[in-house]
């Protein structure tokens, strides 16, 4: 069976070790979202269960489908990345 991912809304993602990811709503709360790799390299994240985990080895063009609340600046090489809601 094909499964399409369909998003309403799409923001690039600014990796920081202080802040989550903001909510695209205006509120206070990113209710998560999932990431699309613009580059090959690691990605360290925050799901919004709060668990912190690095996904190495995420190639050019594939998605993280695991609903995040934060890319975090140390442990993420990856470029380029989008946040998808």
């Amino acid at each position: 069976m094909y499964q399409k991912l369909q998003v309403g809304r799409a923001a690039a993602v600014t990796p920081s070790d202080l802040s989550n990811i903001p909510a695209i709503t205006g509120g206070t709360s990113n209710n998560g979202c999932v990431l699309y790799m613009g580059g090959n390299g690691n990605v360290r994240v925050t799901t919004v269960g709060g668990d912190d985990v690095t996904f190495n080895g995420v190639l050019a063009g594939s998605f993280i489908p695991v609903q995040v609340v934060k890319v975090w600046e140390t442990g993420t090489s990856v470029p380029n990345i989008i946040a998808l809601w």
